[in-house]
């Protein structure tokens, strides 16, 4: 956490030939992001959610820490104006760096690299490795299939029932900005690994 600020790392894609509503939604999360003072974390992009998502932010006084492993940055895929950028080495530190100081994580819409970052932190928060809110910003019905999934995974007991608190699931910006506020830590005594 910068001077008290809390930080929110914010998966997303950087497809940049998806419909205008995830557009649109990225640059509203933004908006909020910025105007509520939190510090938005993510990958350091300048394509598609991450780009508009960063220039949103900034665009409203807000505040971007981008942390990008450095074969992307070679590749010219980092946005240039961010208020700070962290490179890595790996494409692991990067994802170990973006949640070190997570106050919470919302996952907007992306693609299987959005995919894997959301399954990793969700099962870090069961581990309590991490153990900040996780929030889904289920735009569109978009992760409808993928928490279809996880109910099937519930019901064939390949997780627990209180699992489901793992995460939240939200269908606006304004919805997951205030649960930020109102999410409690994850309680370790739920993991069986204690």
């Amino acid at each position: 956490m910068e001077n008290g600020k809390k930080e929110v790392v914010v998966y997303c894609a950087s497809s940049t030939e998806i419909g205008q509503l995830y557009f649109d939604v990225a640059s509203a999360l933004g908006k909020l992001l910025a105007e509520n003072g939190y510090i938005c974390i993510n990958g350091a992009g300048k394509e598609g959610l991450m780009g508009v998502l960063n220039d949103a932010v900034l665009e409203h006084g807000g505040r971007v820490k981008g942390i990008i492993p450095r074969f992307m940055v070679d590749a010219g895929w980092g946005h240039s104006h961010l208020t700070e950028t962290i490179v890595t080495e790996t494409i692991h530190e990067r994802k170990a760096a973006m949640v070190k100081t997570a106050d919470a994580v919302i996952a907007l819409p992306g693609g299987v690299g959005t995919l894997e970052e959301l399954a990793e932190i969700i099962t870090w928060r069961q581990l309590g490795l991490y153990r900040k809110p996780i929030i889904i910003l289920n735009v569109n019905n978009y992760y409808q299939p993928l928490l279809s999934f996880f109910e099937k995974m519930i019901s064939e007991r390949f997780m627990r029932e209180s699992y489901r608190q793992l995460w939240q699931v939200v269908t606006t910006p304004e919805e997951a900005v205030t649960l930020i506020r109102t999410i409690p830590d994850w309680n370790p005594g739920y993991t069986k690994y204690d």
